[in-house]
C-alpha cells in the first residue's frame, strides 16, 4: 500500500493505493478463517459440555450440546450466505434464524431440553467469533 498525493488538493487529502487482493490468497484465508471459527465452535461447545456435565448434571448438559451443535449448524449457514453475498444476492436472508427459533421452540416443548442451556449452547459460537477477535488484536497467530 502507497498513499499517493492527490493533484490540486489540501495537504490533508491523499489518494490511497491499495493493489488488488489476490483472489486465490484472499480467498484461502477467507476459508481457513470459515474452517478455524466452526472447529472453535465445536471443540468449546464440547469442552464446556463436559465441564456442564460434570457440574449440573445430564440434562442441562444435553441442553447446552444441542444448542451448540445448532449454533455450530447457524454459523455454517451464515458463511454459506456471506459466500453468495455480491455473486448471486445483495443482502443476507433471514432463513437462518429460524434454526435458533425452531431450537427455542423444542426446547420449551420438550421434557429432556431447557431453554436457558440451549440458548447458552447456541452463543457458543459467538466465544469463536471473540477468541479469534482476541488473537487478531493481540497479533498472536498460529496459523502463519
Amino acid at each position: 500500500m502507497k498513499i499517493i498525493p492527490a493533484k490540486n488538493s489540501t495537504a490533508s487529502q491523499a489518494i490511497v493505493d491499495i493493489p488488488p487482493p489476490s483472489d486465490s490468497g484472499g480467498m484461502d484465508e477467507y476459508n481457513r478463517l470459515k474452517f478455524k471459527l466452526l472447529m472453535l465452535t465445536l471443540t468449546s461447545g464440547l469442552v464446556i459440555g463436559l465441564i456442564v456435565l460434570c457440574v449440573y448434571g445430564w440434562n442441562i448438559a444435553l441442553s447446552y450440546f444441542v444448542g451448540a451443535v445448532v449454533g455450530a449448524i447457524y454459523l455454517r449457514m451464515l458463511s454459506k450466505g456471506v459466500d453468495r453475498l455480491g455473486k448471486q444476492s445483495k443482502r443476507l436472508g433471514y432463513a437462518r434464524f429460524g434454526v435458533f427459533v425452531i431450537l427455542i421452540a423444542i426446547a420449551a416443548k420438550s421434557e429432556q431440553l431447557q431453554v436457558l442451556p440451549a440458548f447458552f449452547g447456541f452463543m457458543t459460537y459467538k466465544l469463536a467469533v471473540l477468541a479469534i477477535l482476541a488473537q487478531d488484536l493481540t497479533g498472536v497467530s498460529n496459523s502463519r
